[in-house]
């Protein structure tokens, strides 16, 4: 593979005690991530993503004795070309920035992403995945992965309980968080915005009779699903228009959110495609 491009001059750390190395790690926590306004993108396939998308990443830290002196893609160029101070770390300084067990190498800081409601667009094929109080953050990023296989417009999260900028949402959406348009917001003010978009509410719990396939889903809609726990709670079962279920055969009762997540989503997809059938 070729060797990674000579891009300037990265600055060589080798201390796992050296101020760079410190901050990384103390980014780990969500109040510093929120303080200084940034969030980190661990992993190669996550970071190109994440360029691809339109980041611009303020720093960019890589590992030669993890990497293999492999970059492929020019990560290390695209990210210079857009501003990334660059750093060269040694295997013992890398090893105490990442979070991730066994990291492959690369690590970058980014702007925190934006997730403010009023960016998201609405047109009449508009189809949104809203998350109330989801908490775990692999369940988060599933469903970003699966929002932008499906072509969701938007993933909202109401109430939230996890960051979008929490590590691990970034690493199990595979980058996807950066390239999928989000949102988060009280639940109030998200019901208020569907409202005013006339978008169809559609509640996915056990609770009821009507199946996901009978519910017509090819204009303006928002799926919503609630907390691994809990579910959705009274106020969006009470402000959906229609409760509908995944039919179910076993002894559970419940699936994965995410799961559900994505067999709701891709209902709709199915209906949509079918309509252009016709």
């Amino acid at each position: 593979m070729p060797s990674i491009p000579r891009v300037g001059s990265p600055k060589e750390i080798s201390s796992p005690s050296n101020p760079h190395v410190k901050e990384l790690a103390a980014l780990r926590r969500r109040r510093n991530r929120q303080s200084s306004g940034v969030t980190l993108v661990e992993g190669y396939e996550e970071l190109d993503l994440a360029l691809r998308a339109g980041v611009r990443p303020r720093e960019l830290y890589f590992c030669p004795a993890l990497t293999g002196g492999s970059d492929p893609r020019n990560v290390v160029a695209r990210a210079a070309e857009r501003g990334a101070a660059l750093f060269s770390l040694s295997r013992q300084a890398f090893d105490k920035a990442a979070y991730r067990e066994g990291p492959d190498g690369w690590l970058a800081v980014v702007p925190d992403i934006e997730t403010d409601l009023s960016r998201i667009a609405v047109d009449d094929q508009a189809l949104f995945l809203v998350c109330e109080s989801v908490e775990k953050p692999g369940n988060l990023g599933s469903m970003l992965r699966t929002a932008d296989a499906a072509g969701v417009t938007a993933v909202i999260s109401a109430n939230p309980v996890t960051d979008w900028g929490n590590p691990n949402v970034i690493r199990a959406s595979k980058g996807t968080v950066f390239a999928v348009p989000i949102a988060s917001a009280g639940s109030d003010e998200v019901m208020n915005w569907l409202a005013e978009h006339s978008v169809n509410v559609v509640a996915t719990t056990p609770d009821t009779d009507v199946l996901m396939a009978d519910v017509e889903m090819t204009g303006p809609t928002a799926i919503l699903v609630g907390s691994e726990k809990y579910g959705l709670s009274d106020q969006w079962l009470a402000g959906s228009h229609t409760k509908a279920k995944i039919p179910m055969f076993g002894q559970v009762d419940s699936l994965n959110v995410a799961v559900s997540a994505a067999l709701f989503t891709y209902e709709a997809v199915r209906q949509r495609l079918a309509s252009r059938k016709h």
